[in-house]
């Protein structure tokens, strides 16, 4: 799958993960209707919140912090640091997960996490989160055979 491909449908996946975060924590997703193989922003998205759902908030709640206290053109870098710092954690408390897998994971929690206790930051969340995922995890994406590959075989 061509990078520019996977690109778009990040950010469709992460703009309908924090767009429509209230429906996927109330309803989920009936995977019975989506196809197996095809793309479902939605299928994804759940998928990237269950993901995200582990969290330590001792840990969490300071990265936010930094985060809200950036200028707007600082926002991207403060929000990737978040996430290597969150990242660099889980790491040493597991390093035998791929650290693609806990870039990802960490970027989903941290931009969850940030939805939910600071909506006003959600668009520039989003921004920065569609930004850090194309950025630093397409290629692993694409090695992985696109989002559909990495929903079934990298999130269980």
């Amino acid at each position: 799958m061509a990078a520019a491909d996977i690109q778009k449908q990040t950010c469709d996946v992460i703009h309908y993960l924090l767009h429509n975060y209230s429906e996927l924590e109330a309803d989920g997703v009936d995977n019975a209707t989506c196809a197996e193989n095809s793309f479902d922003a939605e299928k994804i998205a759940s998928k990237l919140r269950e993901l995200g759902d582990d969290y330590d908030e001792r840990v969490i709640q300071p990265l936010m912090n930094n985060v809200q206290k950036a200028s707007a053109d600082q926002v991207m870098t403060a929000f990737s640091d978040g996430v290597e710092s969150l990242c660099k954690v889980w790491v040493v408390e597991r390093a035998e997960v791929v650290s693609e897998k806990q870039l990802l994971k960490a970027a989903i929690t941290l931009g969850l996490f940030m939805t939910k206790n600071c909506p006003d930051m959600m668009n520039v969340v989003e921004v920065a989160m569609m930004g850090f995922v194309n950025n630093r995890l397409t290629n692993w994406i694409a090695e992985q055979g696109g989002w559909v590959s990495v929903s079934k075989n990298s999130m269980c």
